[in-house]
């Protein structure tokens, strides 16, 4: 063959290859990004629930949201005897996800991501990626959710289910030890008003606002009670449905702008919705939408915020209720004249559950900080990790909202799962040991469906152990045995190694970290939004030290706004150290000139010398310097350390 010919071959061959190489590569873009919804209706499957339950099981999970199937599930699989028993009038399975009806998942993307391929790599996996699996995809028709929920359990022979019970108390005993209590059991009464008591070796809460956990004694906070602020939590959501969203309506969201986009079955944006006027604007406003797509040419829409509610109080939230359900056909008017897009579309109803977001927080063995989040960290007891960003929704009308920060991954150790004070109890979901800043990222349901998943593992080793969960919780060789097997049931706990994120490396990180812990700052979705490097102001200083007061309330009897009086527009003059010294003064209730104030709370030890050496220009401070001041004070003089 000649070298002429041979050239020729290598040349056609080459095309070749790149040619099927490019008819590939658009093949994968085009299915990557196709918007049809290949996916057929699902009428729901009937969930059948025993009439009698046992006298006792090995673990008992009450509460049938998705982190309570997971549990169960995790337990049964582990050769355990399962009662799985819900105590709300509920006909199917999944709670706020099938009838909260929140049907866009907040989910736990991995550092590492595959390249080509458009599947996702979540965090964790295990039960959680094998329901995803049989779902339609960020978003799901509710049908389909319960239907694989039900199925799930149902697959499990060491599973009994039972619905609507109409009383569900823990039975609370004097510990084995004679210290503390100890949970044996739950009260059942059943709905056709049957009375039992089931014992049981152990008991997962699983319920969204961890009743059994409080009415057996664990100590708790309610909303923003850990940083000063009982009466603040975020605002509860009714989801509401839109029909007549047909293919064509669906692609139409694609050219709409204002910051709107689609894909299969998610869509986002929509941010003219935030203008609308609600008839009640105290009570009740709206945000950009969330858009989760049904196989029914049905939307859900997850926008609504009602403020103001008690999701503790029954009266309380029928008020909700009726409040979105008034104005849910309101909002989609305003969407119908907005929006050109939606004017063939119609109101469908509402949900028959509120979407709650916040109530009880746990104390348990350990609780999850907002240091822990920001930082990235991990434990040696990790059984979860998270990487959702911190997640604010608004706590009133006047309220915005904030994205605090994005984190890469952190761990969730099994020690928040362990509540104080109380044995044979397990808590996961929303209501674990979190704090309220972190609970922003670590209440989303994948990270809660991984606690649950954990936990009925656990209730297995500690059974065989013959340990009680506080001491399971303290013994690294049997959390690494708890590990072992989660792996083995496709959980994937070993993190990811990624790059620092650029806040991390900033010289006022520790700084940061306090002020982030304190509700002073938010970065945004990106991070981007700290400005720890910008001008810092004598107003937004005022605005800091009054946070600081709010959250450590016993050692500030001061007020910072009287250090900002005689000035012009303190939102726009530049905070000098002199400022910032009297404005820490007078939040301190001290009585000083403010040429002095330096110098007084110099000498009370309240500032690092370094702090103040470190200082660039003392007239202008920048953002990271004030944040150090904060920082100084509140370690020096209250002695709480965030780090």
């Amino acid at each position: 063959m000649t070298r002429k010919r041979k050239t020729a071959i290598l040349t056609l061959t080459l095309l070749i290859v790149v040619i099927v190489a490019a008819a590939a590569g658009w093949m994968w873009y085009q299915d990557r990004n196709k918007t049809t919804n290949p996916h057929e209706f699902q009428p729901l499957l009937e969930v059948v629930s025993i009439d009698k339950p046992q006298d006792a099981y090995d673990v008992i999970v009450a509460g049938t949201d998705p982190e309570g199937v997971a549990a169960a599930i995790s337990a049964a699989r582990n050769g355990q005897s399962v009662l799985l028993v819900d105590g709300r009038e509920r006909e199917i399975l999944g709670g706020l996800m099938t009838l909260g009806w929140l049907n866009s998942l907040d989910l736990n993307y991995s550092p590492d991501q595959p390249k080509l391929s458009g599947k996702h790599n979540f965090l964790n996996k295990g039960i959680f990626q094998e329901w995803y699996d049989r779902i339609e995809g960020t978003s799901f028709d509710v049908n389909t959710a319960a239907n694989a929920f039900y199925e799930m359990v149902k697959d499990e022979p060491n599973i009994d289910l039972m619905m609507k019970a109409k009383l569900m108390e823990p039975i609370v005993e004097t510990a084995i030890s004679g210290s503390g209590q100890m949970i044996t059991g739950l009260r059942l009464e059943t709905e056709g008003g049957a009375e039992y008591a089931v014992r049981a070796g152990a008991v997962i809460d699983a319920t969204q606002d961890g009743d059994i956990a409080a009415q057996a004694g664990v100590p708790y906070t309610v909303g923003r009670e850990d940083i000063g602020r009982p009466e603040d939590q975020m605002a509860v959501t009714l989801v509401f449905k839109m029909s007549g969203v047909t293919q064509k309506v669906w692609d139409s969201f694609a050219h709409i702008g204002d910051g709107t986009g689609i894909d299969q079955m998610s869509a986002w944006g929509f941010l003219k919705a935030r203008d609308y006027v609600s008839s009640n604007p105290e009570k009740v406003g709206i945000r950009a939408l969330n858009v989760g797509r049904q196989n029914d040419d049905t939307i859900l829409i997850n926008a609504m915020h009602i403020f103001g509610i008690d999701p503790l109080n029954p009266e309380s939230v029928q008020e909700a209720l009726a409040i979105g359900t008034k104005e849910a056909p309101l909002i989609v008017d305003y969407l119908k004249k907005t929006y050109k897009e939606l004017e063939n579309v119609e109101f469908a109803g509402v949900a028959p559950e509120l979407y709650v977001r916040e109530t009880r927080h746990m104390q348990g063995e350990y609780r999850l900080t907002t240091v822990d989040v920001v930082d990235n960290r991990d434990f040696w007891d990790a059984i979860a990790y998270g990487s959702y960003k911190i997640d604010i929704q608004r706590l009133n009308a006047q309220d915005r909202g904030a994205i605090v920060v994005a984190p890469k991954q952190y761990g969730v150790p099994f020690r928040a799962l362990v509540p104080l004070e109380v044995d044979n109890l397990l808590v996961v979901g929303r209501a674990a040991s979190f704090d309220t800043i972190p609970h922003g990222s670590a209440r989303v349901m994948p990270l809660g469906m991984a606690t649950g998943e954990a936990a009925g593992a656990a209730a297995k080793l500690a059974a065989e152990r013959g340990m009680t969960f506080r001491e399971l919780a303290k013994s690294e060789t049997e959390i690494a045995e708890l590990k072992d097997r989660l792996t083995e049931q496709g959980m994937d706990l070993k993190p990811v190694k990624f790059k620092a994120p650029e806040y991390a490396k900033h010289k006022h990180y520790k700084s940061l970290l306090a002020a982030v812990s304190m509700s002073l700052t938010f970065g945004g979705d990106h991070n981007e939004a700290f400005n720890l490097d910008g001008v810092a102001t004598a107003g937004q200083f005022a605005n800091n030290m009054q946070m600081v007061k709010t959250i450590h309330a016993a050692s500030f009897g001061g007020n910072p706004y009287a250090a900002i009086a005689d000035l012009e527009e303190p939102a726009k003059t530049p905070l000098t150290l002199e400022q910032a010294a009297y404005t820490i003064a007078m939040t301190a209730g001290l009585t000083v000139a403010p040429e002095k104030a330096l110098e007084e709370v110099k000498s009370r030890g309240w500032l690092d010398e370094k702090t103040i050496a470190d200082i660039e220009d003392s007239e202008e401070l920048k953002v990271g310097e004030a944040f150090s001041l904060v920082r100084d004070v509140v370690e020096f003089y209250v002695g709480k350390v965030y780090e």
